[in-house]
């Protein structure tokens, strides 16, 4: 035959089977693919879509949180003049707005004291003890000139007595032989009691000066527990008193500021006032007598006008943002564009409720302007915000307090005995009207000593006044007292008391000086009774943890001239009912049950609230209302929380695209496993084909060999 069968057939080497199968493969592998690649597009876009809304829904919060703070409703501007006598510093929120004069009479300054010289500050000073600096006025004796009947200046007066400051509290330094005059300053700068210690080099001799923080009432008396009083060496060279003054040298004495503002004269132990005139802080340079220097604090409305309005602004470029996300549009040409979340139900839900709050009335204001619509802000019909100019500036105008009110937290309660506090789970409270009934008055702990009248020489009966002659330097007025569990070191009198005043400041600084109280924060205040003639001993704190005690073991015997003997009280705590659901009370603080609705608000009660329930008809109404703009925000930090329903929605697209991966991986699998199939059926046919050729091959030029057989010539 001149063709073979077989060939004609195009087998064999005549088919790529490689290429046929890797096309074969493809083909399968194409619409899979495809699916895959397309859901995977799908979910990556809206990944990044829900990133957008994040960031959009972020910066709409940012604006947000000025309109949540009453700061910004409270904002003061001030128009002051040019002056050196006074530098204005800060006008805080709420400031009293009106019109101000001054005048600077005279400015504060500190006292300060320079010891003796040393030829070294770093060596050991061999002296141990302990330094008492206590605070408070000296009245110096006028006619003492130390030797020199020509002085007359306040610097050569001798200090002649001392009323304690009862408002600060007494430093006790320890001092170990081994301190150099640099350790003592040292010592003296770790307290941070406002007293400024330094080793200063005058003359190539070296002194301690101390400086006390300013004003009359901010002196320095020094005492110490060594015995050599009077003498060159121990601790007694440092000391500051009555009865030992030599060593120390009182080189300025401490004074008021004194000012008249609006014609009333007004003293301050500081240059830095901020009490004067509330919420404007500003500092007194230099006395400027009859320099009258007027100035006004004036309210500030247009902060908080531009806050909403730039709330507005931003709430409709968050609404665009939101739409071109979750909505469907059509262009010029008819053509629909769908946003990547168009089909996410999360993403229109969370829209949703959004313009579900926008058109609600605020939660817990029950009265005034509780909604948008109050003070001009409309809803358009394709959902962004306008606002309607004329009844915007009437509300602003005339109705600023219930604007505050309608966009930023506030509380009330019906009785000044019961203040709503929010804490730090005010987000977990439910806004809205609390009854609170009181049935226990807090109480601090208190204890009182007897009449001290008359009972040892020294002390008069204080009917007519409160004088004392009393002279404690010989260190035997000696006491411990417990507060709360914490019991102080020794304490001891060792001053020289004209009057039951300066004797009550000195008890109050010395036991509040304390170091072992002072580590605790344990605190109490001393007072004096001038009818009943007794003192009375008071902590800070209210409560079953507030503990005042004086254990007979631990007092001098002469403690009983001041009518102290073994005494003890413990305080109350607080105890009452939150909407008819029982409170824990700690100490004057009632705490509603967690899981309440106001849980997350504490309730601040002072003694009287159980009087005050009772006269308020059995239970004292409260509110609290985080605003419009607190509500917002709440609802935010809902959606962008770990927990939230972005979070939420993120993780299940993520876990969709870890599926996709998963999915592709199967589908690689099933194409190797195709691909291997493939190959080996055609791997089979090349071996049929080639079996044929073998055999076709075998079978070429037989018929010539076939006997009886002849070919044409």
């Amino acid at each position: 035959m001149s063709d073979s069968i077989i060939r004609s057939l195009g087998a064999g080497s005549g088919i790529d089977s490689s290429t046929l199968v890797s096309q074969l493969v493809e083909i399968e592998r194409a619409p899979q693919q495809n699916r895959l690649d397309t859901k995977e597009e799908t979910l990556n876009s809206q990944i990044s879509a829900y990133g957008t809304l994040k960031s959009s829904l972020s910066e709409l919060q940012s604006i947000l949180t000025p309109l949540s703070t009453n700061d910004t409703f409270n904002a003061r501007s001030v128009s002051f003049p040019d002056t050196d006598a006074i530098t204005p510093n800060s006008v805080d929120p709420g400031a009293q707005a009106g019109s101000y004069q001054i005048e600077v009479i005279d400015v504060a300054q500190a006292q300060s004291l320079a010891s003796a010289t040393f030829s070294d500050k770093e060596s050991a000073l061999g002296n141990s003890g302990t330094l008492t600096i206590s605070f408070g006025q000296w009245t110096y004796d006028e006619d003492a000139t130390n030797g020199d009947p020509g002085l007359d200046v306040d610097t050569d007066d001798d200090p002649y007595s001392f009323a304690a400051n009862a408002d600060r509290a007494a430093l006790n330094i320890t001092i170990d032989a081994d301190d150099s005059l640099q350790d003592i300053a040292d010592k003296i700068n770790e307290e941070d009691a406002d007293v400024q210690a330094s080793v200063l080099l005058v003359d190539g001799q070296y002194q301690l000066l101390l400086t006390s923080p300013s004003g009359d009432d901010n002196a320095l008396r020094i005492t110490s527990d060594d015995a050599t009083k009077g003498d060159t060496t121990g601790l007694s060279i440092f000391e500051f008193n009555e009865t030992e003054h030599s060593q120390m040298t009182e080189t300025q004495q401490g004074n008021d500021a004194e000012l008249k503002v609006n014609g009333l004269t007004v003293y301050r132990e500081t240059n830095e006032i901020d009490d004067v005139i509330q919420g404007f802080n500003f500092t007194l340079n230099k006395s400027s007598a009859g320099e009258k220097i007027s100035f006004s604090v004036n309210e500030d409305t247009s902060i908080a006008e531009q806050a909403v309005r730039d709330f507005v602004t931003a709430y409709n470029t968050f609404y665009e943002t939101a739409q071109n996300l979750t909505g469907i549009s059509r262009d010029e040409q008819n053509q629909i564009t769908r946003g990547d979340l168009s089909t996410d139900g999360s993403a229109k839900a969370i829209i949703g409720r959004i313009r579900d709050l926008i058109g609600s009335l605020v939660p817990g204001v029950d009265s005034g302007f509780n909604a948008l619509t109050n003070i001009g802000i409309r809803t358009e019909l394709d959902g962004t915000l306008s606002i309607d100019e004329e009844d915007f500036s009437s509300a602003f105008q005339d109705n600023f307090a219930l604007v505050e009110s309608l966009f930023a937290t506030d509380t009330s309660s019906a009785s000044s005995t019961v203040t709503v506090r929010t804490g730090s789970y005010a987000t977990e409270a439910v806004a809205g009207d609390y009854d609170i009934v009181i049935t226990t008055d807090p109480e601090k702990a208190s204890v009182t000593g007897s009449d001290i009248s008359g009972t040892a020489a020294g002390f008069v009966d204080n009917a007519a006044g409160d004088e004392l002659n009393l002279d404690a330097s010989a260190g035997d007025y000696t006491f411990k007292v417990t507060i709360g569990s914490t019991t102080s070191e020794t304490i001891t009198l060792n001053g020289t008391y004209t009057s039951v005043e300066e004797l009550r400041s000195e008890l109050q600084s010395l036991i509040n000086g304390d170091n072992a109280l002072k580590a605790v924060g344990a605190e109490i205040d001393v007072g004096y009774d001038n009818d009943a003639n007794t003192f009375t001993f008071t902590t800070r704190d209210y409560g079953s943890n507030a503990k005042v005690e004086f254990s007979a073991a631990d007092l001098g015997a002469d403690m009983s001239n001041l009518g102290v003997a073994a005494m003890s009280d413990t305080g109350v705590d607080v105890e009452g009912t939150i909407d008819g659901v029982q409170g824990f009370g700690s100490g004057n603080v009632l705490l509603p049950k967690i899981g309440s609705d106001s849980y997350g608000l504490n309730f601040l009660v002072e003694e009287g609230a159980v009087a005050a329930t009772a006269t308020l008809g059995g239970s004292i109404s409260t509110n609290f209302s985080r605003g419009f703009a607190g509500e917002f925000e709440k609802l935010i930090s809902q959606f962008l929380s770990n927990s939230g329903t972005i979070s939420s929605r993120e993780e299940s697209i993520n876990d969709q695209l870890e599926g996709i991966t998963e999915d592709r991986e199967d589908l690689d699998r099933k194409m190797e496993k195709l691909e291997t199939r493939l190959l080996s059926q055609f791997l089979a046919m090349e071996r049929i084909v080639s079996s044929f050729q073998s055999t076709g091959n075998q079978l070429n030029g037989i018929l010539d060999r076939l006997p009886f057989t002849a070919s044409n010539s």
